[in-house]
């Protein structure tokens, strides 16, 4: 469940044609209808009912940040009881990431046995069966319920009525800013905190971009998958970290700890290499730079570069800065 679809998932959207506070309302409303469902269907299990949730929470902060210089303390307000949402169900989320990471490990040069796969997968699975069980309750669902209605109901009232699309590439910008700047010059030597922080910063800018997907789908798309990409290398280090936590000694898997961490550590590496490959691809330009190609995405008249291939005429930088693919 840490691979997410790298294509933006539906939202209104901006489009010249629309005023944008209104498309900022819509999206807020399809974001928190998001998270609604997600608890509220039966037919999800609680392990895919706390991960749709989380990432529905993600995208929401991601908006909320995205508005916070028109939101003000509200928006800070909103933004960090969303956090809080979500960290309510984290424990239950961190049992079943170990899956995920033991499943990326089988995608290694070396793995383990069938054995072995077969009698942590099962040990894991007891772990977050417990969690689940603890946490996603009726009352957990309703109280969470009841805050994401307050949600949308404040959206009536945002301050949005002066606000243009100049502001809102600023915003976009920023977070692009943000994520290129929290990438250290190697990536293969920094710290597991810092590639968790740079993390962070990419799922931002990776959620806010699906805004821009109606001015051009090709481009939104071909860029968010690309992030998409990024966030899930980490993402899977990340993964693995937690995995191998459970090495340690009393812990869980401390019998397995010989076996394991060798390879947990050969694919942290396989992660962080690509991961290098794609940030370099990725921010390569100035953020004023993609400022200038989020505002001419804006301008009717204006005629974007076709796309090639292999998609490169969609990003804002020159064939010669692009490193092999990822």
């Amino acid at each position: 469940m840490t691979a997410e679809t790298a294509k933006p998932t539906k939202c209104p959207g901006l489009t010249p044609a629309h005023g944008v506070p209104e498309a900022l309302r819509a999206t807020a409303r399809e974001v928190i209808a998001e998270g609604r469902a997600a608890l509220s269907d039966p037919n999800r299990s609680d392990a895919v009912a706390v991960h749709d949730f989380r990432k529905a929470m993600k995208r929401w902060r991601a908006f909320l940040r995205l508005l916070q210089p028109f939101l003000g303390d509200e928006g800070r307000r909103m933004r960090l009881e969303a956090a809080a949402l979500a960290r309510s169900l984290a424990s239950a989320r961190d049992a079943r990431i170990t899956l995920d990471a033991l499943a990326d490990l089988g995608k290694g040069q070396t793995t383990l046995s069938i054995q072995s796969t077969a009698t942590i997968t099962a040990r894991l699975e007891t772990l977050g069966t417990h969690a689940e069980g603890n946490l996603v309750t009726a009352q957990r669902r309703a109280q969470i319920d009841e805050v994401l209605v307050a949600a949308g109901e404040s959206v009536k009232f945002w301050p949005l009525s002066t606000l243009g699309y100049r502001e809102i590439t600023t915003e976009l910008a920023a977070g692009y800013r943000r994520a290129r700047d929290a990438v250290p010059k190697s990536l293969k030597t920094a710290e597991s905190e810092t590639l968790h922080d740079l993390r962070k910063r990419v799922v931002v800018h990776r959620y806010q971009m699906e805004i821009i997907e109606p001015l051009w789908p090709r481009f939104a798309q071909f860029w968010v998958g690309e992030v998409q990409r990024l966030r899930e290398r980490l993402g899977r280090h990340q993964d693995l970290i937690v995995l191998a936590q459970l090495t340690e000694p009393h812990q869980p898997l401390a019998p397995w700890r010989s076996r394991l961490a060798p390879l947990i550590a050969a694919r942290r590496v396989q992660h962080v290499e690509t991961a290098a490959r794609i940030a370099a691809r990725v921010f390569a330009d100035s953020p004023k730079a993609f400022r200038r190609r989020l505002l001419a995405l804006w301008d009717e008249d204006a005629q974007p570069a076709a796309p090639s291939a292999d998609g490169s005429a969609l990003f804002p930088f020159s064939q010669n800065q692009r490193p092999p693919p990822g």
